[in-house]
């Protein structure tokens, strides 16, 4: 058992295709490893330290920043067709034969052409605030300048809804983000940000047939987690999901935006733990 935790375990390196990717790793090994994806604009300093280190005292749990994401090297491409492909080599680099996904947002985009195009390499997926290619209201804008000149009380915001317990969660959240003090990411590029945004339209756009039909070939376990006011992938897309996807669970978490799983973080590990653990480590 590593006695690593988020808020100490080194960032490391390794590199794939002339990527020189970042990532760190810990927790508990000996299973099918935990390979988290981030979501727009995210590094590896964003995802919360609660639900990293909880799914780490029973799982292998590694973050990594996408090719051009913070500290990784390269370009980030303008598709997630391209993410993925850089995710994959990523994965191949670390020598993960088969894993599990937890995609959050943007990263749940990868997961679901991962499990799609590699369906031998995935075990069960986690999708976190996402939808599927061709989903409702999936267009997405660029932050303003006033946005990024405030980029706490933007995820205060795009994050957790406007109730009061849903922003001392949020503030919580911020808390838990800002105790790593050591070795931090770095910030994510606007040049990044532009090429995130543009895979993120062509993801949304709607086909002109057979709009689901993909999501039928994605058969392995998934766990959809959404929350019940989120304005940033509306939550008629986790129904999509759950309607079309074969083996697919939903949880809607109320009083919740875009961060559902961090706002019920406690109840979100349990979820994901029982999930994780259904029917053994391998299907």
């Amino acid at each position: 058992m590593s006695t690593d935790t988020a808020l100490t375990v080194p960032t490391r390196f390794v590199e794939a295709g002339g990527i020189r990717f970042a990532y760190r790793r810990w927790g508990k090994p000996g299973g099918l490893t935990l390979v988290f994806m981030q979501y727009f604009s995210g590094n590896l300093d964003d995802w919360d330290p609660q639900v990293t280190d909880g799914l780490a005292a029973d799982h292998d749990v590694i973050l990594f920043d996408n090719a051009g994401v913070g500290s990784s090297r390269g370009e980030t491409p303008g598709t997630v067709l391209e993410m993925t492909r850089h995710a994959l080599a990523f994965c191949d680099a670390l020598g993960l034969n088969k894993f599990n996904v937890v995609g959050f947002s943007l990263g749940g985009m990868l997961a679901q052409q991962l499990a799609l195009d590699y369906p031998e390499r995935v075990n069960r997926i986690i999708l976190l605030g996402t939808g599927p290619r061709g989903g409702e209201g999936m267009t997405f804008t660029e932050l303003s300048s006033e946005e990024r000149a405030d980029p706490e009380q933007f995820l205060l915001a795009a994050f957790f809804s406007p109730t009061d317990a849903s922003q001392a969660a949020g503030r919580a959240y911020l808390n838990r983000l800002a105790a790593r003090t050591r070795d931090r990411d770095r910030p994510v590029s606007t040049r990044t940000v532009e090429a995130q945004i543009r895979a993120i339209r062509e993801w949304g756009a709607v086909p002109f047939r057979d709009r689901y039909a993909t999501l039928k070939k994605i058969k392995h376990p998934t766990l959809i987690v959404h929350g019940n006011k989120d304005i940033v992938v509306l939550p008629i897309n986790a129904f999509i999901l759950a309607e079309h996807l074969p083996d697919a669970q939903l949880i809607m978490y109320p009083d919740s935006n875009h961060a559902a799983h961090y706002q019920h973080a406690k109840l979100f590990l349990k979820h994901a733990k029982l999930f994780l653990s259904d029917g053994g480590p391998e299907r």
